[in-house]
């Protein structure tokens, strides 16, 4: 399992390489991939049941102990992407399925990958995972209520299909992987090793699959908007997702500290793109160009998220400033709360 675990580890830090390579060779080469558009729910599903896997009884009762954290970080998300994402359509004159691609993205859950970028930047990885928990739990009911509201204007909206398809590779899934989990706890764990790789190969294939879909229209002029779109969709992620907790830490200083900025931020900005791609080729099958905002920004915001980790962690070093524990402060002591709330000296041996 040593080796597993060293090849998980690898391919999670060149992850981001790994991707813009992968998506490169398909834009070539899109027979690899094409043959298997059909796949995409299941193997995001795949994901999915991976993700359950990791899951335990506590991960859900920690939404219950810090309710008003997790309820508020969810909401953040699922208010501020979707409403960047209609102003960058409207800024940007874009119309029709390029639009509804880029709003679909912006209406997805957390990103996965957010938690291991939390981690990075020493933010708090317990809120992060059940804000990112939360979310995707509610992805079925918010993506056809959120995509009915903002993108009926340019294509008539499938909200069945967005709901059922959302319930079959989301809810389905996550909660065989949380079942499967409970009944063989302790046993779960020889496997979890082997899970990112899985995860983060399915990942890929999906990637693969988008990109060799629209390889002849990917760089055209009708999706060149996308690019600058969806990086500025992504930006506008963090930032305002750090200025809503900094904000938050005014009115309720306990909970919203530094660690919980960090982790909040990361929650805001990155999307669940893979989702956002199976959607689009499921639910909008007709015009594959829908699925090209969630290639786009798949591969985007890894490349951000590790900037940003990076930064983040090398400026703290600098000031000498350290955030409290997530495992701390996932138990809510008042001494975990406070040293969250006000970053110290950090030790030098850290």
């Amino acid at each position: 399992m040593k080796k597993v675990k060293a090849v998980a580890d690898w391919i999670t830090k060149w992850f981001t390489l790994i991707v813009i390579i992968w998506a490169v060779f398909n834009y070539f080469v899109p027979q690899t991939s094409e043959w298997a558009k059909h796949d995409t729910s299941w193997l995001l599903g795949i994901v999915l049941f991976g993700m359950g896997l990791t899951l335990s009884l506590d991960d859900f009762a920690r939404i219950l102990k810090q309710p008003l954290m997790v309820i508020v970080g969810t909401v953040a998300h699922y208010v501020i992407m979707p409403l960047v994402a209609v102003s960058l359509c409207w800024i940007f004159h874009l119309d029709g399925p390029l639009a509804v691609g880029v709003i679909l993205v912006g209406c997805c859950p957390s990103g996965t990958s957010s938690n291991v970028m939390s981690f990075l930047a020493r933010g708090d990885v317990a809120l992060d995972v059940s804000i990112g928990l939360l979310s995707t739990l509610l992805a079925p009911f918010m993506i056809p209520l959120l995509m009915q509201l903002l993108a009926s204007q340019y294509v008539t909206i499938p909200w069945q299909s967005l709901f059922l398809t959302a319930v079959k590779v989301v809810l389905i899934p996550v909660a065989l992987g949380v079942i499967c989990h409970t009944i063989f706890k302790d046993k779960i764990s020889k496997v979890t090793d082997v899970l990112p790789i899985i995860s983060q190969t399915a990942i890929l294939l999906i990637i693969g699959i988008v990109v060799a879909a629209n390889h002849a229209g990917l760089f055209s002029k009708a999706t060149a908007l996308a690019i600058p779109v969806v990086i500025l969709h992504n930006l506008c992620g963090y930032g305002l997702g750090f200025g809503f907790s900094k904000l938050m830490y005014k009115i309720y200083p306990k909970g919203f500290g530094y660690a919980q900025q960090k982790a909040i931020t990361f929650e805001v900005g990155m999307q669940d793109s893979g989702l956002g791609a199976t959607l689009a080729l499921t639910s909008f099958a007709a015009a594959p160009i829908t699925a090209i905002p969630s290639t786009f920004f798949s591969v985007w915001h890894n490349i951000s998220g590790s900037v940003l980790s990076s930064w983040w962690r090398r400026h703290d070093e600098k000031k000498g400033l350290v955030a409290a524990d997530d495992t701390e402060t996932s138990k809510g002591s008042d001494n975990s709360t406070k040293s969250a709330n006000a970053p110290t000296k950090a030790d030098k041996k850290d």
